[in-house]
């Protein structure tokens, strides 16, 4: 039984029993005592907890005091009186034995006592051939800077019961120690193909993939801890898509589309991703298709742009396009939609000075956008007045030239503009 349970459960009986025990206890507050060393240790009082682990093991000859005592030494890092009560742990048969002499070894490692390190951890082995005996060796050997002989002990441990504790720690002597990177990639992607990607392996993997910038490796192991993994949250899942999808991007964004499609997944990023990459006809289709869900405005006016824009003969799409931002921008005050819809207004001749009333809202917002600047000149070019509309001209010409098509156009008209 764990110590803290039997401590709870005499907890609830020491009143009980009090009154007839007296004579019977070898040591009368024993369970006072326990009750006092567990509250200081709740209380991350280790020191208080310890003197009375102490008082008790001397009383009471029993090993799982002991077996306290050391432990919280080696929480306080006070690894000399860790090494000087594990001394005290002489009965061979206590269920506590070779963990108190685990947590001794260690001690010996951080008082860089290795030869007395390498002697108990081999004690250990001798007892019990298990993974955690195999483990405490190879960091003794690995303290030691023999890799060789760590590196052996760390393979005995994982082929024990080949958890992934044990690959994680040969992993990181093979990848970092004695640059055998391949066999240490080897051993993760074996490991992953056959007991699935969990968090330690998986992480591990990823982050050699990403170190030597394989991408290839990194959107593989992505995938998997995406599908295969059993201890991701829905949060953590969302963020390894992410993650996944910016490196499928990075080698094509076409194969980021294709993943997205195929698993029907993140249909926003994937809207986006279409119109990144120029595909407009897949972008409204799946744009429409997420609107009579989720009725998101910013949502409706990219519908109507790309309307617009795939439209053959623009002036059969202009009612519906212009109703779809009027819509729009009743709710949000979007300066890129404002200026769309102000851009189209004029162009078409349908309300100049509605148009030219959108875009003054837009470049209320962004007064140094030459886009704007030039929408606003075509405007005033519309309604005759030629000097603001070449002034506003002159402004676009002077910041980016002549090279843009339309922006050539509309100077070539306005500059021969007479009032």
């Amino acid at each position: 039984m764990p110590i803290n349970k039997k401590f709870i459960i005499l907890f609830y009986f020491v009143l009980i029993f009090t009154s007839n025990s007296f004579a019977q206890d070898k040591y009368l507050y024993e369970d006072i005592d326990i009750m006092s060393a567990i509250e200081y240790e709740n209380n991350n009082n280790y020191n208080n907890a310890i003197k009375i682990y102490l008082k008790l093991f001397k009383n009471t000859n029993n090993d799982e005091y002991l077996l306290r005592l050391v432990i919280l030494n080696l929480r306080i890092k006070d690894f000399k009186k860790v090494d000087f009560y594990s001394d005290l742990n002489k009965n061979e048969n206590s269920r506590y034995y070779e963990e108190i002499l685990r947590i001794k070894v260690l001690a010996l490692i951080n008082l860089q006592k290795l030869p007395l390190a390498l002697k108990y951890s081999k004690k250990l082995l001798s007892k019990e051939k298990n993974e955690i005996n195999y483990e405490v060796i190879a960091n003794v050997y690995f303290a030691n800077k023999d890799y060789k002989k760590s590196i052996l002990h760390f393979e005995s441990a994982y082929a024990i019961k080949n958890s992934s504790e044990s690959l994680f720690n040969l992993v990181n002597v093979l990848y970092a120690y004695v640059s055998k990177k391949n066999k240490a990639i080897a051993y993760l992607e074996t490991h992953t193909r056959l007991y699935g990607c969990d968090y330690l392996v998986c992480s591990k993997l990823l982050s050699i993939y990403q170190e030597q910038k394989n991408l290839d490796g990194i959107i593989s192991v992505l995938k998997r801890t995406y599908f295969d993994s059993k201890d991701s949250t829905e949060f953590s899942k969302e963020k390894n898509l992410q993650l996944l999808i910016i490196y499928l991007e990075e080698k094509d964004i076409n194969l980021a589309i294709k993943f997205l499609k195929k698993h029907n997944l993140a249909e926003l990023k994937l809207f986006d991703l279409y119109k990144r990459a120029n595909r407009p006809k897949e972008a409204y289709s799946i744009a429409k298709d997420i609107y009579k869900s989720s009725s998101d405005n910013n949502l409706l006016a990219q519908i109507a742009i790309l309307e617009f824009e795939l439209a053959e003969n623009k002036k059969d799409v202009l009612s519906s396009v212009i109703k779809k931002f009027q819509k729009v921008l009743s709710v949000l005050d979007n300066h890129i939609y404002q200026n769309y819809l102000g851009y189209i207004l004029i162009e078409y001749n349908i309300n100049v000075k509605e148009g030219i009333n959108y875009i003054n809202l837009a470049l209320s917002q962004a007064p140094n956008n030459i886009a704007y600047l030039d929408s606003l000149a075509w405007g005033e070019y519309k309604l005759g007045n030629c000097k603001i509309a070449k002034r506003h001209m002159k402004t676009v010409i002077d910041v980016v030239g002549l090279y843009d098509k339309e922006i050539k156009s509309h100077w070539n008209k306005i500059k021969g503009c007479k009032e």
